[in-house]
């Protein structure tokens, strides 16, 4: 589409150019329309049923002997200009009169025609209208010849132009003379009519025949008219036999010519040689046998160079075929070598653990838990909801104490409730849901031993309030419970959550239990083992908030699972996911940008080091007259600054002085010139303290450049490590945005495994205040191929792939379609990023996304792990040995302890819910 949309094309009628594809299409499709509306429509058919099965080569050619014909040839039906006395008039042909025999009058056409109302009737015998005229086969004199256009006379009437308001400015005589002719009827003759040009011309006409006709690419081809227009304009589309004769003899004519031509310019014809003489004769043997001789070794030496040929070519294929590969390519193509096992390179993947993955034992529940925190963690924004680590998570389902409550559930609950009091619902939606499992089957089943009827009972008056109860986070967000049920009496039904019956009978109804021990394994829903399980003899309707530290697990999670999904449907999230969109166009503008500038300050820092390193290479030392070097500032290659060597005024003086004192006794013991040496002597002394004046000065100056350079380096080295922490900030900050949007996984490896790490996304972070860091997961999950990718792998030609995974998976690691696992120890990571084969497309990828964030993957999974190891410490310090089975203080563990730090205001929420929600 941006192809299509550069303003390049070009419209072929009109030859308007800068248009796009589309610009240029509607101009043609408009220019055709156009045309065809112009084109005389009587005038159609007589041409395209001259111009189909003619054999030209140029459409030029065919256009031209087109016009020729019928430029003089009008049909009826036809508007033309009729010129009279010097006047041209508008008029339609309302007959045609081929030429007579025995005319009973007859004007000549030089004459001008006379209207008449009242023609006398000609008695002749008819001939067909242009009965030859539409033969382009028969030359133009001799159609002419035998079927004259102008001895045909044409029935026209005169008609009334239609001439815009304002710009009739004809002469008075002319408006009085087409009044006088309008609407009258005349006979007359070709010479005095013609066509108009916007609709009959050699231009309009080839595009019309353009539009029309198609031809084959083979030699002598005809022109034909495209079926659909044949079947319009009644053209037939067969073509006679007498024509197909004549074609195939134009294209053998053809063929015999270019075959003539081809002769021709390979050399002349052998001429017929005279006869010869027996020497000649034996001469003509000797050479024939020679040519003879000569072709067989030419024939032979040709079969040599074939089979060299078909040699150099087999020896090309195989070595084709042994061309090395070129990395990285698909990944199940690749295959470890005996070099690279003896150079350590890991066969086996370390095998990943299903049994650390939280409400692992029934399928589909660890998805529904990991989508349900990812949910609430993501959107915590819009949610109000703090962060909470996964296992801060997974402590509050399996929390089955009713004193103390956990905080985590009840603020979890509520805003989820506040959350879907905004979305349009069905009232008792759940109730009819009931009704309708109980009037298909009159068996429905009990839950407990509770009927329908009755938990419909016990509905009745539970949770009817709920859209408008006030949930304070002040309070603790009592009441939560009974807006539970209340949410899921209007927004749940047996379609959309299965479990409805059985999570509302259980939060509805406790039941009277009676203690017979059973040695049966205790159910996969119960909140806490035990070793004897419990009969229900009968039940006791009870208040929600009683009951639903009761229900197991997998029921909690399947209540935040369906919450969550309805929940993804409101505007606050909505208006949330549109804001990430924005602010992840603005990262990316901000990430140009930035690279932009911190390319530039590298670019000047390198440019300053290569200076230095220039001025370096200059000698730093300048030669006395007397041949003495003296010192002079340099600086060191790191821009470091180092101490000045220079000779101070004093020891300058002392030395001129020293020398002035001897070149003076010298001179005084000469020959008594002692006036002009000393004046010479001072002019020296003066000579030498400018110069050293002048090396101090300079070295100064090479000092002072270089603390300059030295100081502008590190201003530069300043600028470009800030904008490379802005860019981490940018990159991890990508990444919370884009995680609010679609969680992606980090890559897949050979076996389309997905690698996916839930870590800063969404409203967490991966570093806090000062630095610290954060976790969200701490570990890295495995799960199995998409459907589509199994599909791939069972499409393998190979058929070894199964081998292949037991061999690097192994049986215990190999993952079916949508398993889990998960990576919990660093060694684990360590030893599966070795495993990696970076010549694979995919684990490349994988590989490089795990390098760029492996400084926030380790921290968080040590960081985890040490969490871990303190928590399993405090149990044992708060062990009270008086007691053996004394319950466990639980309200020291980290789940407990947390806080919604980002709830809201909740006497406004008691007052305005709907509309803070929405403002949310």
């Amino acid at each position: 589409m941006s192809f299509y949309r550069l303003k390049q094309f070009q419209c072929e009628v009109t030859g308007k150019s800068g248009l796009d594809y589309f610009q240029a299409l509607e101009s043609e499709q408009q220019e055709a329309r156009t045309l065809h509306s112009r084109f005389p429509e009587p005038l159609k058919s007589a041409i395209l049923k001259a111009v189909q099965w003619q054999v030209m080569g140029r459409l030029d050619h065919l256009v031209e002997a087109v016009f020729d014909r019928y430029k003089d040839r009008y049909f009826a039906g036809e508007k033309i200009y009729v010129d009279i006395q010097g006047d041209k008039f508008l008029a339609r042909i309302v007959e045609v009169f081929p030429p007579r025999s025995t005319p009973t009058k007859v004007e000549p056409p030089e004459e001008q025609p006379v209207a008449s109302s009242s023609s006398a009737v000609i008695k002749s015998t008819p001939l067909p209208v242009h009965a030859i005229g539409g033969d382009l086969k028969v030359p133009a004199k001799e159609v002419n010849a035998a079927d004259d256009p102008r001895k045909y006379y044409y029935r026209v009437q005169i008609l009334e132009e239609e001439r815009p308001e304002g710009r009739d400015k004809l002469a008075a005589s002319v408006k009085e003379a087409r009044a006088k002719y309008s609407g009258s009827f005349m006979e007359v003759q070709c010479p005095v009519m013609s066509r108009d040009r916007l609709s009959f011309s050699k231009s309009i006409l080839r595009r019309f025949i353009r539009d029309c006709v198609d031809r084959d690419a083979a030699v002598a081809s005809p022109w034909t008219v495209k079926p659909q227009v044949a079947r319009r304009y009644g053209v037939s589309s067969v073509m006679p036999e007498e024509t197909r004769l004549g074609v195939e003899d134009i294209k053998k004519g053809e063929i015999q010519k270019r075959k003539k031509v081809w002769e021709e310019k390979e050399g002349p014809s052998t001429k017929k040689q005279k006869k010869l003489t027996a020497a000649q004769e034996e001469k003509a043997k000797a050479m024939a046998a020679v040519a003879e001789r000569k072709e067989r070794e030419a024939r032979e030496k040709a079969e040599k160079q074939q089979k060299a040929k078909e040699e150099a070519e087999r020896l090309a294929a195989e070595k084709k075929k042994k061309k090395p590969i070129r990395y990285p390519t698909e990944d199940l193509d690749v295959v470890l070598t005996e070099k690279e096992k003896k150079a350590g390179m890991k066969v086996k993947r370390p095998v990943p653990s299903r049994v650390a993955l939280p409400f692992n034992d029934d399928k589909g529940t660890f998805e529904k838990f990991l989508m349900a925190w990812t949910f609430l963690v993501v959107y915590g924004h819009p949610l109000h909801l703090s962060t909470f680590t996964l296992d801060e998570f997974e402590h509050a389902i399996r929390h089955s104490l009713l004193e103390p409550e956990c905080q985590i559930l009840a603020e979890v609950h509520s805003t989820l409730i506040y959350n879907l009091r905004t979305l349009n619902f069905n009232r008792h939606s759940a109730v009819l849901s009931l009704l309708n499992l109980k009037d298909a089957s009159a068996s429905e089943g009990e839950e407990w031993g509770v009927s329908v009827d009755t938990l419909l009972e016990a509905m009745a008056d539970v949770g009817n309030n709920w859209e408008r109860a006030p949930l304070r986070h002040n309070e603790g967000r009592e009441g939560w419970e009974e807006s539970l049920v209340g949410c899921l009496k209007d927004h749940a039904t047996l379609e959309n959550f299965p479990a409805l019956r059985r999570v509302l009978t259980h939060l509805l109804f406790a039941p009277v239990p009676s203690a017979e021990p059973i040695n049966t394994p205790p159910s996969s829903r119960a909140s806490s083992p035990s070793p004897t399980r419990t009969v229900v003899r009968s039940v006791t309707a009870q208040h929600p908030a009683q009951r639903y530290h009761t229900l197991p697990p997998e029921d909690r999670i399947a209540i935040l699972y369906f919450m969550c999904n309805v929940a993804v449907s409101s505007k606050a999230i909505h208006v949330y996911m549109e804001s990430c969109e924005e602010q992840l166009t603005a990262l990316r503008k901000e990430k140009i940008e930035v690279n932009r500038s911190r390319k530039q300050y590298i670019e000047e820092r390198d440019a300053l080091l290569g200076d230095n390193k220039e001025e370096k290479g200059t000698p730093n030392g300048t030669t006395n007259g007397n041949g003495n070097s003296r010192g002079t500032a340099s600086t060191s290659t790191n821009g470091a600054e180092e101490d000045t060597p220079m000779n101070d005024l004093s020891d300058l003086s002392d030395v001129s002085a020293s020398e002035a004192g001897s070149e003076s006794g010298l001179s005084g013991s000469g020959n008594g010139n002692g006036k002009s040496t000393k004046s010479s002597q001072d002019l020296r002394r003066k000579a030498q303290t400018q110069a050293h004046a002048k090396e101090r000065e300079a070295a100064r100056m090479r000092n002072a450049s270089a603390k300059q350079a030295l100081a502008e380096h590190r201003r530069l080295d300043e600028e470009v490590n800030k904008l490379e922490r802005r860019l981490e900030g940018i990159e991890r900050e990508f990444r919370k945005l884009l995680g609010s949007v679609r969680v992606k996984p980090m890559g897949r490896d050979r076996f389309y495994n997905r690698v996916w790490w839930f870590d800063g996304l969404g409203s967490a972070s991966l570093i806090g205040s000062g630095g610290v860091v954060q976790y969200g997961t701490g570990r890295i999950f495995l799960q199995g191929p998409s459907v589509f990718d199994q599909e791939i792998l069972d499409r393998r030609e190979e058929g070894d792939i199964h081998a292949r995974r037991l061999q690097e998976e192994g049986e215990e690691g190999m993952l079916g379609v949508g398993e889990w696992a998960v990576y919990t120890d660093l060694e684990e990571m360590d030893e599966f990023t070795a495993w990696l084969n970076p010549k694979g497309n995919r684990e490349l990828a994988l590989r490089n996304t795990l390098t760029k964030w492996w400084p926030h993957i380790a921290p968080g999974i040590r960081k985890r792990q040490a969490d871990l190891n303190v928590s399993a410490k405090l149990p044992e310090a708060r062990r009270t040995p008086r007691v053996k089975h004394a319950a466990a203080d639980v309200s020291r563990d980290p789940y407990m302890m947390w806080t919604n730090r980002r709830a809201p205001l909740h006497f406004a929420l008691e007052w305005f819910p709907a509309i803070l929600l929405l403002h949310f």
